[in-house]
Parts: structure tokens; sequence; C-alpha cells
């Protein structure tokens, strides 16, 4: 049992509020998930200033001043919590990313791209979103995760969101029957995994279809075709909210849309106090339907 939570802002005076918004959902996930979290956060300029490329790490172990320093090419970063954002304005995300695992090979990458960051920890959720600052945090779109380890251990890297693709997030509730076997599959092709988490496996299935071409809304259908297992899936892109379940629907998940967000999360608890929920169109997922939303 883990608990997901996210929102995509469509009016943009409650930008200031999402990260507050995100913050109430996750304290209403966290016995679904108490012993470890994390969040995903799109257009926080606080932590991904525009123009700027983003490298979300875990597993530094030194200020986040020396770490700039020691990616240096113009790179500044900031500390939240068990994470640390570096970002440049000099060079693109892969050139970034390429210079922070020379400078940090014993760091694991958590997220990429720009205008987002992807901060994971082990400890309560309520604990976490603190460390985080998470209550002011701004954006445009952000989703969380609440974990119960049940696949792999209780580690930052085996913490979700998942994001191994540049600007793609996934969170997963559920687990994966299959997963060991697609693994070999998608190391034979060159992929290298952080963790030993079945959730990691689902998304690298999804960036390696979307690094071929794929849109988001097949490589999540070619998902449903490929996994067993029992999962509710939210993925997120530089534009996309997405919500896709398994064949029997096992694991629960409830959206809420009105004109100024549309959100899902794993219980209607984690929506109940999202401005305008009263009059919002609010449903199940269909098992095996694709459900986007685009920005």
């Amino acid at each position: 049992m883990c608990g997901i939570a996210g929102i995509q802002v469509r009016d943009p005076s409650l930008e200031p509020r999402l990260g507050a918004l995100l913050a109430g959902m996750v304290h209403q996930a966290a016995e679904r998930g108490p012993d470890s979290a994390g969040v995903a956060l799109y257009g926080d300029h606080r932590l991904t200033p525009p123009g700027h490329a983003a490298i979300s790490l875990t597993g530094l172990g030194l200020p986040a001043a020396e770490a700039a320093a020691r990616v240096g090419r113009g790179a500044d970063a900031i500390a939240a919590g068990q994470a640390v954002v570096v970002r440049s304005a000099e060079l693109s995300a892969m050139e970034l990313e390429r210079a922070v695992r020379d400078a940090f090979p014993e760091a694991v990458v958590t997220g990429r791209g720009s205008g987002l960051a992807v901060l994971k920890g082990v400890g309560h959720p309520d604990a976490l979103v603190e460390e985080f600052g998470l209550g002011e945090a701004a954006g445009w779109q952000g989703i969380a995760h609440t974990r119960m380890a049940t696949e792999s251990a209780v580690t930052p890297q085996g913490a979700h969101p998942f994001s191994v693709g540049e600007n793609v997030c996934l969170v997963h509730n559920g687990s994966f029957a299959n997963h060991a076997t697609i693994r070999r599959e998608l190391m034979a092709e060159g992929a290298v995994f952080d963790s030993d988490n079945d959730s990691e496996v689902g998304a690298r299935f999804v960036a390696h279809q979307l690094a071929r071409g794929v849109d988001l809304e097949k490589a999540l259908l070619m998902l449903c075709e490929r996994f067993d297992g029992f999962y509710t899936l939210l993925v997120t892109s530089g534009d996309t909210f997405a919500v896709v379940r398994d064949a029997i629907a096992c694991k629960p998940a409830v959206v809420a849309e009105t004109d100024a967000w549309v959100a899902m999360a794993s219980e209607y608890r984690c929506l109940a106090g999202l401005p305008g929920i009263e009059s919002a169109r609010i449903f199940e997922p269909e098992p095996e339907e694709v459900y986007t939303w685009r920005r």
C-alpha cells in the first residue's frame, strides 16, 4: 500500500499555492506509506529558475555550495532536505547531467530537465514535507508519493517519483509481477538502474518508449500490454498529466477536475481540501484506459 497525489494547475492565480495544496494532499496520504516520500515540482522558480537546466540528486553528503563548486561551469545549487538541485543557465540538461555525474559518480540522479525538481527522502512524509519546504513551493504541476516498501529497500533512491527521462516522472501504487524479466530486457538495451524497485522498471520502460518517439499515451498503453501485476500510475511530463490503472483496477484512484485544476489521488480525502472541490467532476479511472490532461 502506497499513496499517490498530484495536481496540475490551470488557473495561474493558484500557482503560488501549488506547494501548499500538494502538502495537504501528502499529509492525507501519509499513513498509506510512512517509510519514505518524494515530490516532483514543475515550475518552482525557487528550485528551478527560468532558463536553467536542473539536475536533482540524492546521496551527496556535502553542502550545496560545495557541490556547485565541484561541478563548475557556471553551476549553482540549492539543498532541499535530503536532496540537492544543481542548476545551470549555460548548459543543457544533458550536458549538466554529464558534468554532475563526472563530479559525483557516487550520487544518484533523481531528476533532470528544465523547470523540474525531484525531491526524495527516507522518513515520515509529514517530516519530509517540512524538510523540502513544500508548503512554500510554487509552480503549475506537482506529484507526490508516500511509500510502504514491499519490493525493495527503504532508501532515498528507492523512493518515488522515478524520473529517468528528461522532464518525465512516474509514481506507482501496486506491484509488477514480471519486472525482473523486463529489467533484464532493458539492461540488454543499455538501461542502467539505480535501485531494485519494481517501479523503476516501469519508469524506464516508459522512458525507453518516449526516446523511441512514442507519445506518453501510447507508451502507457504499451506498458499495460507488457506488464503483469496490480498498479495505479500517475505519470507527468513537461506538458502532460496522465493516469492509468491495471486491467482489474485493483489499486484505488480518484480523479477530480475543475476549470482551475485537475488532481488525482489514491483516496478522496487527499482531494477534499482543494479549492472548489464541492463543484468538481469526480470519478474513478476505468481499467487500462489512459487519461491525459495537457497544459
